[in-house]
């Protein structure tokens, strides 16, 4: 199963208010727990594959379940859309996962883009923090920054605009 897979199964049980999920697909076990500690909500993933076999991804038999959720967002699953009115003309890069988005990949290091600068197709454009990982987002188009749409170390949704990029 893909860290994909995993984080869009992570999304659709936080927005369901499911407490407990457990999801067994042939050789992978999987348990999605959420719940409160001092009013903050937390989620625990673990992905076990069983003694002796291979991880095959067979996330098709679970795909209808999530895919209610993110539906409205099925055409945007690249993590970009077209913006609109005036900036019209420039594409969105939107957050893949639910997180903490960083703009610096350590608090001493310089950011990753800054506006104005040229980025090209699989450069890494921030970081966000899901569940004490660090996912690397990049971008998947060519172009200028125009704009950084989120303050560093602030929380982000699924499909939350991050830049404007100007693809020309």
């Amino acid at each position: 199963m893909e860290l994909k897979e995993i984080q869009n199964l992570i999304k659709f049980v936080a927005k369901s208010g499911a407490s407990e999920v457990k999801l067994e697909m042939g050789d992978v076990k999987i348990t999605i727990k959420t719940g409160s500690d001092e009013g903050e909500r937390t989620t625990i993933v673990q992905q076990v594959p069983m003694a002796g076999m291979q991880q095959q991804p067979q996330m098709q038999q679970a795909q209808p379940a999530p895919s209610p959720a993110p539906q409205p967002a099925a055409p945007a699953s690249s993590g970009q859309n077209t913006a609109s009115g005036e900036d019209s003309k420039y594409i969105t890069i939107k957050s893949p996962i639910i997180g903490t988005f960083y703009r610096k990949p350590a608090p001493d290091k310089p950011p990753f883009v800054e506006v104005g600068d040229s980025i090209k197709e699989g450069d890494v454009l921030c970081v966000i923090e899901a569940m004490k990982l660090f996912n690397e987002i990049e971008g998947e188009v060519s172009g200028k920054i125009v704009k950084v749409l989120v303050d560093d170390a602030s929380p982000v949704e699924f499909d939350q605009p991050l830049f404007l990029v100007d693809p020309s």
